[in-house]
């Protein structure tokens, strides 16, 4: 990076860190208080809320790791984005009335308002241990590498500088994190869109054109294998990153993507997952259904962003550029690689906001996601075992010191990490032993009211346990596949363990619901619709 890139870097830390000082001192108050701390109560806009969302959402794993992907597998890995925009819909309609009508705060808390304390303190400790041992310090890592790869800075000394950005963030709470993540995400939308045209333009000026539409045409002619949205088995194969290669459909199966696990994976993330749905437990119904659909929206443009990017980088190395920049020290090809190396090309200043783009999105992250730490582990763990009657302004202490734990233990596993050769597969994989359980147990606690806790219990204790024999047992299971077949197993146990049960007929399900709650407005109806027009057509044209 140069001078100027370093200087437009610096325009951007200075905006995020004195608007996120203006917010804290504009909406502080006199008396410390949990839920305003970590929810920003009725303090959030229908687009502050939508913005955070995505700025939470999108990080080092999607512009690097799903970038990466997209060099390997192409327009395939889009599934994971344009399905999420489907999903957020049904997360509005369904999911969100019921924690916003129940006066729920943190998911663990629906758990034991619905079934029991043991339930809910399972899955708290699952959650706490894969935001941070998968999530935090894989966002730490990508991100790391990222800036490794683009300034020349070594990689340890990026992760420090990640957590120290992140933790001024989180430490002023949501309110703060949720109005900056707007300014994140314009960055990172303008950034990401112009590393995406001036990437296709690179690619059109190889094959002698110039433009995005030159450069798109070209990568349809010269990747043609990268532009399919549904993958068969032994249609394409990608590097392991230790020199040999695998199945992509082991990654992305076929129709599963569409009628199977991915569904587990985005209703699992995005309705029953703290990070996410603690952006909307503050507001109304009206604005938390709003910002949903507008981070769907959102969602649909984040392929251009993250995975066009990853398809040119595939482009210009089988034209033979960088080839010894997208390998590994072993010479092994590493798709992580390819979006880092694709922002060393970008004329000066241009580079400066791309990186800009790339650091506001993993310190968005970062800061979500250790807020959502500390709300669950100080709301669910030392409130209700530790210290029952502790002050409001103790848990927002305990809450700032969770913030520092959490994203120290980051720093520590952050590279040993270094080995994977696609960072959002490891993500998506790992995340995706909890959720089957996860999905399971909401989804019956939300609409069959019968539903026992013994029921919740086993499916929660389970699991962890059968996703990983499973793996291990069948790994010629794909992932997404497997997360299907354990979903299935679980929901039968909760069923069957429900039937046995004869106090199920009589169980009361604690939670407050009537039928008018899922009635949408025209306005969020008609955007439902256009969203799933767009779907459509994307799977016609890519099929």
């Amino acid at each position: 990076m140069q001078l100027i890139d370093y200087l437009v870097f610096l325009v951007y830390f200075i905006i995020v860190s004195g608007y996120g000082i203006y917010i804290y001192r504009k909406h502080k108050t006199q008396e410390a208080d949990s839920k305003d701390y970590f929810l920003a109560e009725g303090s959030l806009t229908w687009w502050a809320i939508g913005a955070s969302l995505i700025a939470s959402n999108i990080s080092a794993e999607q512009f690097i790791g799903m970038s990466g992907s997209g060099f390997a597998m192409g327009l395939a890995v889009s599934a994971y984005e344009w399905m999420a925009a489907l999903t957020l819909v049904l997360v509005a309609v369904f999911f969100i009335p019921i924690y916003l009508k129940n006066n729920i705060y943190t998911m663990p808390q629906f758990l034991s308002q619905r079934y029991n304390t043991t339930v809910s303190t399972i899955m708290a400790v699952f959650w706490l241990l894969v935001y941070v041992f998968v999530n935090l310090t894989s966002i730490l890592y990508l991100g790391a590498l990222a800036i490794e790869t683009i300034s020349g800075i070594d990689f340890t000394y990026c992760v420090y500088g990640l957590a120290i950005f992140s933790i001024i963030i989180t430490l002023g709470g949501m309110k703060v994190i949720g109005y900056t993540d707007v300014f994140q995400v314009f960055v990172l939308i303008c950034g990401g869109l112009a590393t995406t045209y001036l990437a296709l333009d690179l690619v059109a000026e190889q094959y002698g054109g110039s433009g995005v539409i030159d450069g798109l045409v070209v990568m349809k002619r010269e990747a043609s294998s990268h532009f399919h949205m549904i993958l068969n088995e032994g249609q394409l194969t990608i590097p392991d990153g230790m020199g040999g290669t695998r199945d992509a459909y082991m990654d992305l199966p076929g129709l599963s993507v569409l009628m199977g696990g991915l569904w587990i994976t985005n209703l699992s993330y995005w309705g029953a997952n703290q990070y996410i749905v603690q952006r909307a437990l503050g507001a109304d119904l009206r604005t938390a259904r709003s910002g949903l659909l507008f981070a769907a929206f959102l969602k649909m443009l984040m392929p251009i962003i993250v995975v066009l990017p990853g398809i040119a980088a595939y482009v210009l190395y089988q034209k033979g550029l960088f080839q010894q920049e997208m390998a590994n020290g072993l010479g092994h090809v590493k798709p992580d690689h390819a979006y880092p190396v694709l922002l060393n090309l970008l004329p000066n200043g241009l580079r400066g906001l791309s990186f800009a783009a790339l650091t506001a999105a993993i310190v968005a992250s970062l800061a979500g996601k250790a807020n959502s730490i500390a709300t669950i582990f100080t709301l669910d763990i030392y409130q209700k075992f530790f210290s029952p009657k502790a002050t409001e302004e103790r848990l927002v202490v305990v809450g700032k010191v969770t913030v520092v734990a959490a994203s120290l233990i980051g720093v520590v596993v952050a590279p040993s990490l270094r080995n994977l050769d696609q960072g959002f597969q490891y993500i998506q994989e790992y995340t995706g032993f909890i959720s089957p359980g996860v999905l399971a147990i909401f989804l019956l606690g939300f609409f069959w009211k019968p539903t026992t806790a013994l029921a919740a219990t086993v499916a929660a204790v389970l699991t962890i346990p059968l996703s990983t024999f499973l793996k291990f047992q069948f790994p010629s299971i794909p992932f997404l596949d497997r997360m299907s077949i354990v979903f299935l197993v679980l929901v039968e146990l909760m069923v069957l363990l429900t039937l046995l049960d004869p106090k199920s007929r009589n169980n009361p399900d604690g939670l407050d619901i009537e039928k008018s709650m899922f009635k949408p407005s025209a306005g969020f109806v008609a955007g439902s619709i256009l969203i799933c027009g767009m779907l459509s057509a994307l799977y016609i044209v890519f099929w």
